[in-house]
């Protein structure tokens, strides 16, 4: 199966506001070959750029954030091809660690990075054993960083998430893999951190754990809500484009449908502006849209 699905003929109900940014997806050019460590690049058509471009006109999306994927690994030449090929509505998350150089710190920024990435899943290029050499640098360069791992065992981290020095988001609505309520101690320490000042929360990927499934994903969409009434100012969203993961799963997103269902967690429109265009502004220190 095509990992990039035809669009659907119906547009969210939900109309996004002017300025949105999509914080989470992935985009890929031809000629940056899959490297060692990672999970090999997105299975079927290649998900690039102009396919993207596509799909942020069709949803409303006016500005982007760039992952860099596990694939690549530390080398983020692909990052930085498609930053160049968004132009200025796009900024970037790099994959970095002690090893890459000043000056290769220097080309990231001049191509318009603005954060660094920490997965703690099998293929990811920084986990979490790297947590403060990625803090160290982000917060030499005015960055963020976006922290993915197992949700679940954030108690076990939560002493050292605290302490960073950084602007940081939570990826993946937590990613709490065996699963939470909104009484859950994973959810309390979550609005803790929340608390502190520097952390973030991202609604994305709901499919990706999600035990009772689509299309309303309920238990994902407690644990938003939850987090969305604590701290409406430190939401943002994330299509998760092109839905990698998704390829092993028998229904492919509906991203209409999705798009609905999760911001529908958010409980009005003005809460919707905050975690589509003011929360995600201030997170990735990145103007507004009519000071581009």
């Amino acid at each position: 199966m095509s990992l990039i699905r035809t669009l659907p003929g119906r547009k969210p109900a939900i109309a996004l506001p002017k300025g949105a940014i999509d914080t989470q997806m992935h985009a890929y050019l031809p000629g940056y070959p899959a490297l060692p460590g990672g999970p090999g690049l997105p299975a079927g058509d290649l998900p690039t750029p102009e396919q993207y471009r596509q799909f942020m006109d069709w949803i409303g999306i006016d500005r982007v954030i760039v992952t860099q994927g596990m694939a690549h690994q530390l080398d983020n030449s692909n990052l930085v091809a498609c930053l160049e090929w968004f132009g200025d509505i796009a900024w970037g998350i790099a994959a970095v660690d002690a090893s890459t150089s000043e000056a290769e710190l220097d080309r990231l920024s001049a191509a318009r990075v603005r954060g660094a990435r920490i997965m703690n899943l099998p293929g990811g290029a920084a986990n979490l054993t790297k947590l403060e050499e990625v803090d160290a640098i982000a917060a030499s360069r005015d960055w963020m960083i976006a922290i993915q791992f197992d949700g679940s065992d954030i108690l076990d981290y939560e002493e050292r998430l605290s302490k960073l020095r950084s602007r940081w988001v939570l990826d993946h609505h937590g990613k709490f893999f065996r699963g939470v309520t909104p009484d859950s101690p994973q959810v309390k320490a979550t609005k803790r951190l929340i608390d502190g000042g520097r952390c973030w929360f991202k609604f994305a990927g709901a499919y990706e754990s999600s035990k009772t499934g689509g299309p309303d994903f309920a238990d994902v969409g407690a644990v938003a809500r939850s987090i969305a009434a604590h701290a409406p100012e430190r939401i943002v969203w994330g299509s998760n484009w092109p839905h990698n993961l998704a390829r092993v799963q028998a229904d492919y997103p509906d991203d209409a449908a999705l798009a609905d269902t999760v911001l529908g967690w958010l409980p009005d429109e003005a809460a919707r502006r905050l975690a589509l265009v003011d929360n995600p502004q201030r997170l990735f220190g990145i103007p507004p849209a009519g000071d581009r």
